[in-house]
Parts: C-alpha cells; sequence; structure tokens
C-alpha cells in the first residue's frame, strides 16, 4: 500500500518537473496598472511571467502592482495558442514578511480563468471562493486545472452591493509577483514528458496531460477516453443532443444527427426535427395535402387527414376518394335519392342527373309522388274508384284502400259490374241450386231415353226384316203374274193397293 502511494508522489512530482511553465515571458494585459509618475514601470504587468520573485516586496520590483481605489482589477496572460494545462502556480505580494499577511485581504475573493478568448465569460473559471476566515487565502497558491486554453484571467472585484467580510480590502487589486502555467505545449499529448498521444475521439486531440482522459469527445462519442459510441437517440458533442424523429424509431447518426433512413411522418429535414409546414403531410413531408379537403390543403401532418373533412363528393382520411354508389355530399355522409334505374346521383350536390325512379320527384328524387299521382314523373293520376278520396301507391298505382263499390283490380279501372247485396245472394244460391237440379234432371232423363230408344231402335230393324221378306215374296208374284196384268186393259190403283196391302 505504501509502495503504491509513494510511487503515485513520485511520479506527479516527476510529472510536475516535466511539465513546461507556458506562461513564462508570454504578453500580458491589464486593466490598473499602477501610474507612470511614481514607479509604474518598476511594478508592469509582465513582472508576473519573467521568472523572477525572490523579492516579493513592492521595492524588490519583481512584482505587478495595480492601482489603488478601484472596485474591479483585470489581469491575463496569452499563452501565443491553446495548449493543454496541468495546473496553475500564483505567488502573491508579500513585502517578504512571514504568512499570513495583510495582502492575503486584498488576494482574498479572486477569479481564474482559463479562456479561448480575451472574455473571461466565454471561458473555464478554474477557481474562486469566498473566504470567511483572516488570513486567507494563502499568498502562494496551486491551483489544479486540466483544461485547454489560451488565456489565463486574473481577476478581483468589491462591488458596493455585496456584503463582503471583514477583513476584505476596500479596493479590489492584483499584485502578482509570479504566475506559472504548467502543461503541455505540444496539443495531443500528455505524459511525464507529454510524448504519449491523447485518444483518438478526444475533441482536438486535447486530453489533460496528467491522465490522458479526454477534455471533451469527438461529436458522436463519450466516456472518459471517447471510446464509447452515443446511446441510441442521443449525438454530437458530449452526446448531449437528443435525435430527432427518425424513421421507424431508428437511431440518428451519432455525430451529426442525421437520420440515414428518413423521418417519421410528420417531420422533416436532415435531422428530422422540422414539422411538415402547412400543406405538407407523411415521411419527409413529400405529400400534397389533398385540394379535396374543405380547408383546402390543410391537413394533419402526420396522416393527412384533411382539417374540416372532405369536400362534397370526396371521403377517405385524404379525401382522396370518391364517394360509393348510393352516396353523396362532404365526406359521402348523404344518402342519394331514388334516382331512375338506380343510377349514382350527382357526388357534390345529390342531383339525379336522369331523373327520378317511378314515384318520387325533386332534383334529389326524395319527394313522393303527391296524393291522388303515381308512376314516373308523378304523371299518373289515381283512379277514381280508389276508395279514400283517390289514393293510391306512389309508385304502383295500387289502391291503397281498395276500391269504391262496383269496381275491381288492383287500379280499380275493372269493368263495372252489379252489386249484389245479401238478399240477392240468397236468390243466387237458389238459381245455382235449382240449375243443378234441373241439369241432374236432365242428365237422368237423357240417360232413361238412351236406354228406351235403343230397344224401340231393335224393335223396328225386326219389322223392317219382316217387311222386306214380304217385299220380295210380292215382287216374286208380281213378276210371275205380270204377262196377267198387262192384258188387263184396266186396272184399279186402289186395288193394287189393297192387294200390296194384303
Amino acid at each position: 500500500m505504501w509502495i503504491v502511494i509513494i510511487f503515485e508522489i513520485y511520479l506527479y512530482f516527476h510529472q510536475i518537473g516535466a511539465l513546461v511553465n507556458m506562461a513564462l515571458s508570454k504578453p500580458v494585459w491589464e486593466d490598473q496598472p499602477w501610474p507612470d509618475y511614481w514607479r509604474g514601470e518598476s511594478w508592469r504587468g509582465e513582472k508576473a511571467v519573467d521568472g523572477n520573485y525572490t523579492d516579493r516586496s513592492a521595492a524588490g520590483g519583481q512584482c505587478t502592482i495595480s492601482d489603488n481605489d478601484k472596485y474591479r482589477a483585470t489581469w491575463r496572460v496569452d499563452l501565443g495558442g491553446v495548449v493543454s494545462i496541468s495546473h496553475i502556480d500564483i505567488y502573491y505580494r508579500t513585502d517578504n514578511l512571514p504568512s499570513p499577511t495583510a495582502f492575503t485581504s486584498r488576494m482574498a475573493g479572486f477569479y481564474l480563468y482559463v479562456s479561448n478568448t480575451t472574455f473571461k465569460e466565454n471561458g473555464h473559471l478554474c477557481f474562486h471562493e469566498i473566504q470567511t476566515v483572516n488570513g486567507t487565502p494563502s499568498e502562494d497558491q496551486r491551483i489544479n486545472c486540466s483544461i485547454h486554453g489560451r488565456y489565463v484571467i486574473y481577476y478581483n472585484e468589491r462591488n458596493h452591493s455585496v456584503m463582503y467580510p471583514r477583513y476584505y480590502s476596500r479596493s479590489a487589486y492584483y499584485e502578482l509577483c509570479e504566475l506559472e502555467v504548467y502543461g503541455c505545449s505540444n496539443v495531443g499529448f500528455f505524459g511525464p514528458t507529454c510524448s504519449i498521444p491523447c485518444p483518438t475521439n478526444c475533441q482536438e486531440r486535447r486530453c489533460d496531460v496528467n491522465t490522458g482522459h479526454c477534455l471533451g469527445c469527438l461529436p458522436g462519442y463519450q466516456g472518459l477516453n471517447c471510446g464509447e459510441v452515443c446511446k441510441k437517440q442521443t449525438y454530437g458533442v458530449a452526446c448531449s443532443q437528443a435525435c430527432g424523429y427518425c424513421s421507424n424509431g431508428d437511431a440518428c447518426h451519432p455525430a451529426n444527427g442525421t437520420c440515414v433512413n428518413g423521418c417519421m411522418e410528420g417531420m422533416m429535414g436532415s435531422s428530422c426535427k422540422i414539422e411538415c409546414p402547412p400543406g405538407l403531410y407523411g415521411r419527409n413531408c413529400v405529400y400534397n395535402c389533398s385540394q379535396n379537403c374543405n380547408i383546402t390543403r390543410r391537413c394533419n401532418r402526420f396522416t393527412g387527414k384533411c382539417d374540416g373533412g372532405c369536400k362534397a363528393g370526396w371521403t377517405g382520411i385524404a379525401c382522396d376518394q370518391e364517394c360509393e354508389d348510393g352516396f353523396f355530399g362532404s365526406d359521402c355522409t348523404s344518402v342519394c335519392g331514388h334516382c331512375l334505374n338506380a343510377n349514382q346521383c350527382h357526388l357534390s350536390n345529390g342531383t339525379c342527373l336522369n331523373g327520378c325512379s317511378a314515384g318520387y320527384i325533386g332534383t334529389q328524387c326524395k319527394e313522393k309522388c303527391p296524393s291522388g299521382t303515381f308512376g314516373l314523373d308523378c304523371d299518373n293520376k289515381c283512379h277514381l274508384y280508389c276508395t279514400g278520396n283517390t289514393s293510391c301507391n306512389h309508385v304502383t298505382g295500387v289502391c291503397i284502400e281498395g276500391c269504391k263499390k262496383g269496381w275491381k283490380g288492383p287500379l280499380c279501372n275493372g269493368d263495372q259490374q252489379e252489386p249484389l247485396s245479401s238478399g240477392d245472394n240468397v236468390t243466387v244460391i237458389c238459381i245455382v241450386v235449382s240449375s243443378i237440379i234441373v241439369l241432374t234432371g236432365g242428365v237422368l232423363f237423357y240417360i232413361y231415353w238412351r236406354r228406351n230408344h235403343a230397344k224401340n231402335l231393335k224393335g223396328r230393324q225386326f219389322k223392317d226384316l219382316s217387311y222386306e221378306n214380304a217385299k220380295e215374296k210380292t215382287n216374286e208374284n208380281f213378276q210371275g203374274n205380270s204377262q196377267q196384268y198387262t192384258e188387263l186393259q184396266e186396272v184399279n190403283p186402289y186395288e193394287e193397293i189393297h192387294a200390296y196391302s194384303n
């Protein structure tokens, strides 16, 4: 354990011995120099960087001393360029008296900055304390400040509005007998001899001259030695910036924050941090809002959904789809009327361009025919013989409540017929029954007659056969006696007939 401690102490002082005082003989600037008319040349600002501070009294001429009765006092040294600083040593005026001296009250409350410009406000504050113990701070100061910079600025003030400890001096001073700045003048190296290269990803290849830890990382890297790439959704110097809205939630480029695969919906720009301007939407804002938006070309920058809905005749998220058959109007929410042959109505106003189906009228064909009419264009009138004041179906003309007495048919336009009373119905029934009886009797009589007729016909045929036989015999006798009869001079017809009969 002690060996390690001794080695670290040795290494520390070995490094100090190897580091260079980069402030030696460098140009300086001061705002409150001592006046020239009285020892001004002896106490100039460059006295603090000449390497001499064996005599730390005003009379020794080795210290820079500022003018009296000032409320602000500033001194700085220009190191000639940005260098790697390890620590700063300050040797304040003592007038060669044992410490602590009265001059600590003038030193109390000082500020020490390292900056790349001449403005302390742009620099890094290496030291500032409000001392509350008399005799502090010590006239000899070693301030560790591992930083890169060009200017070292010593500053003190006494503001009237601030209540300082009682032992503080009334005015501000700088009384520097020597200020030394140790580090590596060769930027990009560290170690006891400033020969070890700083890690690759150190910002401007600058690292702590003692540890080698980067004093800042290149954009896209983090960690003591800047060996870690920025975690997802961060980028830039020290990974301090948030990625934009990269497509699919991808990580951005760790160094510059660009989105390699483009932006999510609603965003644009190389880093996807710019919202889509009005009229554009989608990934990388490459799509135009629809001209069919109710508010022309104004839509949701993510989805393209139109602000205020769609113009009449259009629907869909982006209002890029025409209304389906049977619908019209804004967002296609209105239903077409009864257009002829079920044709589509006008997408915007619902007008039936080819007229209406039977039973409807109006530009949108949503009005039923007036009472008493029906059919195409309501040109047909219900029949006069419809019951209920000529009321009929507006489409077909069928009488809704039936026909008046004496008329028939769906339209009540059939032939007129005699109406029948209840008494007439009885008469009709009697007539029908009587007709049936008569008809039945006629059928039975006919059957009876047919049977008798068949018998008579058979008897007559027998008589006719006897008659024919008798006739044949008579003819034979007549032929045999024909000569006898011709001899007769006079023939009596009656006798002839009588003889024939016998």
